[in-house]
């Protein structure tokens, strides 16, 4: 595909490395439909450098909070080793909507934050997992900041409008933020 093709991709797994001498990698899935890595699945590799290759998965396992997949025509660790780095990818019009008060973490991230007191945030520019629960990374000229993404701060989450307001405890954006 050439990249003037490219279109609404969403990162569903990372390539981590390459697992053993016959093929497979180690994958960090980013996706919570099951179905997304079965055998027969295509999904887009986009490598470190840009490059774009469509892989077929042949076989897929859980190991050690990663999943082990074996790609069609990819038989050995040199072949694979050049996938590791690689996001894997789906069309966005395969993935569906949200259900009712959930949303898919690629429409979180490019939403400008607003909060009730501070005004604008910033954008967000990554979501992260830490256990807690889900922190939106917003980032500004001046300061990333990682604010909980949870109900009793949320004032609205407008996807269309990509607007995320908020209303944010006293404090919490002192404690919460770093320089760029």
């Amino acid at each position: 595909m050439a990249s003037g093709e490219m279109r609404d991709l969403v990162v569903v797994g990372r390539v981590r490395r390459p697992h053993g001498v016959q093929g497979e990698v180690a994958v960090e899935v980013l996706s919570d439909n099951p179905d997304r890595f079965q055998p027969g699945a295509e999904l887009l590799a986009r490598a470190q450098d840009g490059g774009v290759a469509t892989l077929r998965i042949v076989a897929a396992r859980p190991h050690g909070g990663v999943l082990l997949v074996l790609f069609e025509g990819l038989a050995d660790r040199d072949q694979v080793a050049r996938l590791s780095g690689s996001d894997l990818l789906v069309d966005a019009a395969r993935i569906g909507e949200a259900p009712a008060g959930s949303y898919h973490y690629f429409d979180l991230v490019g939403c400008v934050c607003v909060d009730r007191a501070a005004g604008e945030l910033g954008e967000v520019v990554a979501i992260r997992e830490d256990g807690g629960g889900l922190l939106l990374e917003i980032r500004d000229r001046e300061r990333t900041v990682l604010v909980p993404f949870v109900r009793a701060y949320l004032r609205s989450v407008e996807i269309e409008r990509k607007l995320i307001e908020f209303d944010l405890p006293d404090g919490l954006l002192e404690i919460c933020a770093s320089p760029l």
